[in-house]
């Protein structure tokens, strides 16, 4: 899943984002209000996690004008914690209210439970193909029975992967959903992460799951 994170604080949202990469979420960041409207306004994200305090527009100014158009969830996030500003955000179309400072565990409560509500039926905890099982929740990737040590990044491609099983990704995809950065045809990131994610989810196996569609990317699906 998706989500968007408006925060103007730099070093908290670098935090954010790897929390959240971390258990699996494509994250896409906006340190200003207007870039944060416009990016909720155009993308498609399944949540989005909003500050009040933004340059530009605030938060309130931010939601008021998304509310026009769309519906996704909106999670705010601010140190004014005063009722009148909770009543207000929620007034507006807010969906949840988060003060800080807060601990990264009811933030991620809070963000699996506003998905839950959403209209998608909620995923799985442990997603399966073949042999191989990956639980988003506690963060651990197993393939026939074997623990699968992976970094952050390494995790959560696999999980996009697994997510769209059968699915052929683009580079372009992958680089917006996984390192939420503009593809640039002159880097090999893409290159290099798969080819990481097969030496500990493919070489040790004789099936293998991981596969490049030349020209168009990669799919992860069982041979059938």
């Amino acid at each position: 899943m998706k989500l968007l994170l408006i925060e103007d604080e730099k070093r908290a949202a670098a935090y954010l984002e790897q929390g959240l990469s971390e258990h699996g979420y494509a994250v896409e960041l906006a340190y200003t209000g207007p870039d944060g409207l416009h990016a909720a306004a155009t993308g498609d994200h399944d949540l989005v996690i909003l500050d009040v305090m933004l340059p530009g527009v605030d938060g309130f100014a931010v939601l008021s004008a998304l509310r026009t158009s769309k519906q996704t969830p909106v999670l705010m996030l601010t140190a004014r914690g005063q009722t009148d500003d909770k009543v207000k955000g929620f007034e507006m179309g807010a969906d949840d209210y988060l003060v800080k400072p807060f601990q990264f565990p009811e933030l991620l409560a809070r963000v699996r439970a506003l998905l839950k509500r959403g209209n998608r039926a909620p995923e799985p905890e442990v997603l399966r193909v073949g042999d191989l099982e990956v639980d988003s929740i506690k963060h651990r990737a197993v393939r026939a029975g074997q623990p699968i040590d992976l970094s952050a990044k390494e995790f959560a491609l696999l999980v996009l992967l697994v997510r769209k099983t059968g699915q052929v990704l683009s580079r372009t995809q992958i680089a917006s959903m996984v390192w939420d950065i503009n593809f640039d045809s002159e880097t090999n990131v893409v290159e290099v992460a798969i080819r990481r994610l097969r030496a500990k989810v493919d070489e040790p196996f004789a099936d293998k799951l991981i596969h490049t569609v030349r020209g168009v990317g990669y799919v992860l699906k069982t041979r059938p």
